[in-house]
């Protein structure tokens, strides 16, 4: 089954409890489907505790930046310029899985499709 990855913006979304989101995640529970979180996402969007931001990492597998990884994110960002760190990090290890991105900045990581095409990214 496609795994789920979210991006800073379907964190943010989780949190402010929007509907469609809380509507991806319960149907992703229900579905048994792995949701990935890079771990600079999580820097990107962690602010300090909260209950909230608690429970939204219980309920997600935070992957670490591995040297591979790395890699394959810098040869993404030397191929399509003006790309972020964090969004090659998010389209690249949804890649790897062949996951589906859960994103509120579609356009920008639509961009990083020329690298990764096989990758599906949906509005958060």
């Amino acid at each position: 089954m496609t795994g789920l990855t979210f991006d800073t913006g379907a964190l943010i979304a989780l949190e402010r409890r929007k509907l469609r989101m809380r509507q991806v995640l319960e149907r992703a529970r229900e579905r048994d489907q792995i949701i990935t979180v890079p771990a600079d996402v999580v820097a990107e969007w962690w602010r300090g505790p909260t209950d909230i931001r608690k429970a939204i990492l219980d309920s997600v597998d935070v992957e670490p930046l591995t040297l591979g990884l790395a890699k394959i994110v810098g040869q993404a960002l030397g191929a399509v310029p003006g790309a972020t760190l964090v969004d090659a990090i998010v389209v690249a290890s949804a890649a790897s899985r062949g996951d589906i991105i859960y994103s509120s900045d579609v356009h920008d990581l639509e961009r990083l499709r020329r690298a990764f095409p096989s990758v599906r990214i949906l509005g958060a």
